[in-house]
């Protein structure tokens, strides 16, 4: 069996935990198992709730859904979710556990791994099973924010504990869809208060609306934009696309910009449907932020530059023409 731990928030499944579903659907394929889900934690009242997960995670391949909740679950908490992921395992028994590689997933399935005493493999972007009894699991894993993939193996007498890189696939659903959503059983845990130390107590919502590593359009800036000013071009276009504004880290070395616009190994990893990268170079520490987009244009002075020669498409200019061109031609054909 997988187990495949479903990242949610407060009840809603996010895009990491269809990831996983998505990834993980695969990997079980080799394996020759089913595979299973674990919701843990059930969520805010208002949310949708595990049945609604356990739907949508059945609409993805899972079998089977469990749920755990206790008085400590009340939100996220990476101890007590890593805890909880240790005590279902210890229950079920699965031949691996498999979660995305976001910062909260590598992180709870570390947590579930110090409490099994078992490696843990993260951020792999393909994983083979051991092809028999004493075998290896092999993987292909990234390393260095994206710079470099690694060939990797573990020998593991428990099960193996997995994540997979985040935006390594594409989420999607199984064609055609089931025809009933998936059992769902809970599983009774007593986790101890002290674990609570680390539960999300308070919510504080600092900005409302699309947010830039969910934006569907994102007009990233660097150097060449030249000065804070010369950012209101790419807000223009960005609110006429209904994207937001992202940048290298050369602008908020300038301070141009606020870090939480970077997009970068050190900033945001962000998964547009297009990324117009203006004035940007395209280092490698942007790429590994970058490199998610479902496509890319370069808007750049320089036909080499290394965003140009990786862009799906590129218009060699400069940006303070092109991007204001870009506008007028949108609203043009919105008039």
């Amino acid at each position: 069996m997988l187990l495949v731990v479903l990242e949610h928030d407060r009840g809603t499944l996010g895009e990491a935990g269809r990831e996983a579903l998505t990834f993980g659907r695969t990997l079980a394929a080799k394996m020759g198992a089913e595979m299973h889900a674990a919701v843990i934690g059930a969520g805010a009242p208002e949310a949708a709730g595990p049945d609604a997960i356990a739907a949508e995670a059945g609409d993805h391949g899972a079998v089977r859904v469990y749920t755990v909740d206790d008085g400590v679950l009340s939100d996220f908490g990476p101890e007590a979710w890593g805890e909880s992921i240790a005590r279902v395992t210890g229950l079920l028994a699965p031949d691996a556990v498999l979660a995305c590689g976001s910062e909260r997933g590598n992180e709870v399935i570390a947590q579930a791994a110090v409490r099994l005493d078992a490696p843990m493999v993260a951020n792999c972007t393909d994983i083979t099973p051991p092809g028999g009894d004493g075998a290896e699991w092999s993987m292909i894993r990234v390393q260095w924010g994206g710079s470099l993939l690694e060939d990797a193996t573990l020998s593991t007498a428990g099960p193996a504990l997995l994540t997979c890189a985040l935006h390594t696939v594409a989420s999607s659903p199984v064609k055609p869809p089931p025809s009933a959503p998936p059992p769902v059983e809970a599983i009774d845990v007593d986790l101890p208060p002290e674990l609570a130390r680390t539960v999300v107590k308070e919510r504080v919502v600092l900005e409302a609306g699309v947010t830039l590593p969910t934006a569907p359009v994102v007009v990233g800036g660097g150097r060449g934009v030249g000065s804070a000013e010369g950012f209101a071009p790419l807000e223009e276009l960005a609110e006429l696309l209904g994207g937001r504004v992202g940048c290298s880290r050369a602008v908020t070395n300038n301070g141009w910009r606020p870090h939480s616009d970077q997009v970068g190994q050190t900033g945001t990893r962000i998964a547009p449907e297009i990324y117009i990268a203006s004035g940007i170079s395209g280092a490698i520490q942007h790429w590994v932020g970058a490199m998610g987009s479902k496509h890319i244009l370069a808007v750049n002075i320089d036909p080499e530059a290394n965003m140009v020669v990786k862009a799906d498409w590129a218009v060699i200019g400069d940006l303070h023409q092109v991007i204001p061109a870009i506008s007028a031609e949108i609203r043009r054909r919105w008039s």
